[in-house]
This record gives C-alpha cells, sequence and structure tokens, in this order.
C-alpha cells in the first residue's frame, strides 16, 4: 500500500524522493501516525510534499490510495479506532421522519437556545433532542439531523442544513494548471475582450513603415507601434467550499481559461457570501485574509467583477448580522454585496447550479436580486450571456 501510494504520486507529477519515502516508512514504524487519519494525512504531506503547489495534488492521490478504512487497519495491523466506529452510529432517518422534526423558529430563538445549552450541558451526548450531541435530533451537534441547526464537530455537510458551523474549516486552492475539459468555455470567454495599443513602441508597423517609406522616395523609414493588447481588467469573486465541492471541476475549468485569457487578472476567495474580508490562499486564509474595504479601495469602477459561486446558503447568512456559517459577522452580507455591486460598474455571478433548480433556494433568489438579475449559470450559454452583459 506504501509503495502503491509513493507511485502514484510519480504518476501525478508531485516530485518525491525514495529519500522523502523512506523518512515516511520511519516516521510510521515509530508510532507518529497512531490511529487518526488525519494524523497519518499530515504526517505524510509533511514528508513528502516539499512545494505547496502540490498540495492539490497530493490531496487527490491521498483520498484515491486510501479512499477505505480497511486499507488503514491493514497498514497499521490494528483493531479500528473507537472514534471510527463511533462515527458509524450517524443518525439516517427516511422523508417521513425528517418531515416530522420542527425547526427551532428563527436565528434569535437558536442562538438564544445554543447560549442557554452550552451553559446548562455537562456531559456528552448522543441520539437525543435536546442537548448539543451527535446522531440525534438536537438542532446542535453533529451527524444527526435538524431542519434548522449549528453543526458542531462534524467533518463535511450530510444535509445542507446548518445555519451556522462552529468548526475551523480548511479549504483547498483551486488549480489554475487544470487542462480545460473543453475549449468552448475559453473561446467564450474571448468575447470579454477589448483590444488597445499603449506603453513602448516594439512592434513595427507594416502598413505605416511601406507609405512613410514611399513618401521617402525609397528609404527605409521604419515605424513601430506598441503592443496590442487586452485592456479589459477582470476581478474575480471564487466561493470554495461546502455546498460548492461538486463543482470544483468545472470552477477550476474556468479559473484556468480566465488565468490564460486575461492579462488584468486579480481574483479572491469567500465562502457562501463575501463579508468584511476575502483572501488569496486558502490555507492562510485565517491569517492573510484582505479587507474588502481595501479590495473596493484598490481596484477601480472599471473592473469587470465576476463572482463565482452556487449561491445556496441560509437565508440568515445573507440578511442578519451574525448570520455567517463562520464567524460572527458584524453586517449582514447584503449589505457587502450591495457595496461591491455598486462600486463596480459592471458585475455579473455565474452559477454553477442548473438553472431549472434555482427556484427552490431561497437565499438563490435573495442573491439573484441583489445582482438585479445578472445572474447567469456556468454553462457555455450563461458565459456567452454574461459576457455581453458585462462588455454593453
Amino acid at each position: 500500500m506504501f509503495s502503491n501510494f509513493f507511485y502514484e504520486l510519480k504518476r501525478a507529477e508531485v516530485p518525491v524522493s525514495v529519500k522523502e519515502y523512506l523518512t515516511l516508512l520511519e516516521a510510521v514504524q515509530a508510532g507518529l501516525a497512531n490511529y487518526a487519519v488525519t494524523d497519518f494525512y499530515y504526517l505524510s504531506r509533511a514528508a513528502l510534499v516539499k512545494d505547496e503547489r502540490y498540495l492539490d495534488r497530493f490531496d487527490q492521490v491521498f483520498g484515491h490510495v486510501f479512499k477505505g478504512l480497511e486499507y488503514l487497519t491493514d497498514l497499521f495491523g490494528k483493531d479500528i479506532p473507537e472514534e471510527w466506529l463511533r462515527k458509524m452510529a450517524e443518525l439516517n432517518l427516511t422523508e417521513e421522519e425528517k418531515a416530522e422534526i420542527e425547526a427551532m423558529g428563527g436565528w434569535e430563538k437558536l442562538m438564544e437556545t445554543l447560549k442557554q445549552r452550552m451553559e446548562e450541558q455537562e456531559k456528552r451526548h448522543q441520539g437525543g433532542n435536546k442537548w448539543i450531541g451527535t446522531a440525534g435530533r438536537s438542532p446542535f451537534g453533529a451527524y444527526g439531523y435538524n431542519p434548522e441547526g449549528v453543526r458542531i464537530g462534524q467533518d463535511g455537510n450530510r444535509h445542507n442544513r446548518a445555519v451556522k458551523v462552529w468548526d475551523k474549516r480548511e479549504f483547498r486552492n483551486l488549480d489554475d494548471s487544470v487542462e480545460i475539459g473543453t475549449r468552448n468555455i475559453k473561446m467564450a470567454l474571448r468575447k470579454l475582450r477589448r483590444f488597445a495599443r499603449s506603453g513602448t513602441p516594439t512592434e513595427l508597423d507594416m502598413s505605416d513603415t511601406i507609405r512613410s517609406t514611399a513618401r521617402n522616395g525609397g528609404y527605409l523609414d521604419l515605424k513601430m507601434v506598441p503592443e496590442r493588447h487586452n485592456n479589459v481588467n477582470v476581478l474575480l469573486f471564487l466561493d470554495v467550499g461546502g455546498s460548492m465541492d461538486p463543482f470544483i471541476k468545472v470552477t477550476e475549468e474556468l479559473f484556468s481559461a480566465a488565468r490564460s485569457e486575461f492579462k488584468h487578472l486579480e481574483y479572491f476567495y469567500f465562502h457562501n457570501c463575501p463579508y468584511e474580508k476575502v483572501w488569496k490562499d486558502n490555507w492562510r486564509r485565517h491569517t492573510e485574509a484582505t479587507s474588502t474595504w481595501d479590495v473596493l479601495h484598490t481596484y477601480g469602477p472599471e473592473y469587470k467583477a465576476i463572482f463565482v459561486g452556487d449561491a445556496s446558503m441560509s437565508p440568515y447568512e445573507i440578511a442578519m448580522p451574525g448570520g455567517s456559517v463562520e464567524h460572527m459577522n458584524q453586517e449582514a452580507g447584503a449589505a457587502w454585496m450591495q457595496r461591491l455591486t455598486g462600486h463596480f460598474r459592471r458585475t455579473a455571478w455565474l452559477n454553477p447550479t442548473p438553472e431549472k433548480y434555482w427556484h427552490y433556494t431561497q437565499s438563490i433568489s435573495m442573491i439573484r436580486d441583489l445582482m438585479e438579475d445578472r445572474m447567469f449559470p456556468l454553462t457555455l450559454d450563461g458565459l456567452d450571456r454574461a459576457t455581453k452583459d458585462l462588455m454593453a
């Protein structure tokens, strides 16, 4: 299994050496990985990856090679740890049973009750409908179900019902070197171009040179012009993590195409809805974020602002201060969306969710209203419509 992992990394063009591979084996034999999957992941990543550009490829290979718990038990020769068995007790309900569970009744009631539960609770709970716990019907906890709750201590989404997530979540950067799945995406983006010549004359102007030489009695008179380039400035805002995970491939294709097509391209990441901070690197987003005010002051109104996201979230994230699933935002997401759309003259929102499903999600309708109907599906037709609107 370890040798297969090594060869798969080499096949994915991650530069790993035999020495690093042997270092990993020594670390495992010394017991540094213990039983936890995350411990082994970080240990192998630290031993084998020398450049953060390859972290995304490493993650994909790791997920492919160690995709089942049985492989890890074979590797370590131990019984399955208790925490893995406990995770198997996740609550799974029928649609009829889900319909019988009622929401608590709004944002204020939910936050007030959570504070009360945290003050009163003294021990771990599982399978209940009141306390903070696991595999239950309570609005607070993990691996259970409630129409409207706060997710605490759970790995990823299960029902996309949480209105707040009380965990530190890690996202990965989009790979801008990914091969474009269809050349048509790239061709569609080319419509978002306006060429001009500016700067130092570096190219030969053949037509003017011929005319000048003829007027000069046949003596060569060279004429130069500045390089022709696209003077359209593009600013990308990319939603990552959570409900966007199924759309990573198409978003990477768009991101890669945009990086190759536009000379003046800047980008930032956000999660669900832009708030007071955005960031450039998902690995450092908790320490190196950029103030949204700085973005507004740095990039002028002439930039074409394009938001890419499924706009699928709790309505509280858009409408309420403190509604963000990840932090206690002082202002509602709607306030920041209004500032962004008010600052940039031309904006568009590209949604990878099929357009026929938009009306089923309240938050999509809310974002669409804030964008004044400038939301387009992330399809070839949607890209064509979006570029025409941006260049109007």
